[in-house]
């Protein structure tokens, strides 16, 4: 046997030892690639259009938070137009606005994934069929990510509350909103009444 086979035999050796090792472990070899995870915010629960995200901040409701504004609107089933054979879809659309003003592309991408990964965390699976835009605060790059997580999970909550009341409970609702805001003014400036002499 020539000396280079030998020498080439030994160098093996250890490779084919850890191979095995790993196969009797159950362990995959480094080449081979994981299966790829369920899809927890597919393509049909995103919003991908201009115009869906103009019906969105034209006539939909805000929501207010420390990281962010949440603007959504309900979605009627003759707004969405689908591919061919792509599925309606259900509950939740997300969509994500990063203006330029927010910082360089670098942050701006950091904040897309942070708020990807939130609404991945914790969009519920079914519910009511809305649309959502997210707009992000520079804030949102400092804050913890758990307290992102719990905006997005408190804006999906308070979408789902508003937008799944009966025509009664937003009446009452409505006027309690009313009732706190009279309650807010000046004695002498409330409902109906005029303004005292002295102020016009």
């Amino acid at each position: 046997m020539p000396l280079t086979s030998t020498v080439e035999t030994l160098r093996r050796l250890p490779q084919y030892e850890g191979m095995m090792a790993r196969a009797a472990l159950g362990a995959r070899p480094d080449s081979a690639m994981p299966p790829k995870k369920a899809a927890r915010f597919p393509r049909a629960a995103r919003l991908l259009r201009h115009a869906d995200f103009e019906r969105v901040y034209k006539q939909g409701r805000r929501h207010f938070s420390a990281c962010m504004t949440v603007f959504y609107w309900p979605r009627l089933e003759g707004d969405v137009a689908t591919r061919a054979g792509a599925p309606v879809p259900q509950g939740l659309r997300v969509g994500f606005t990063v203006g330029r003003a927010l910082g360089g592309a670098v942050q701006r991408n950091r904040m897309k994934r942070r708020l990807r990964e939130a609404v991945r965390m914790t969009r519920p699976a079914a519910g009511v069929a809305a649309d959502v835009v997210i707009n992000p605060k520079k804030s949102l790059l400092t804050t913890d990510f758990a307290a992102v997580r719990n905006e997005v999970a408190r804006a999906f909550a308070v979408i789902e509350q508003k937008l799944s009341q009966t025509p009664a409970e937003k009446a009452s609702t409505e006027a309690a909103t009313k009732r706190k805001a009279e309650s807010r003014k000046p004695p002498g400036l409330r409902s109906g009444q005029a303004p005292p002499e002295g102020r016009a």
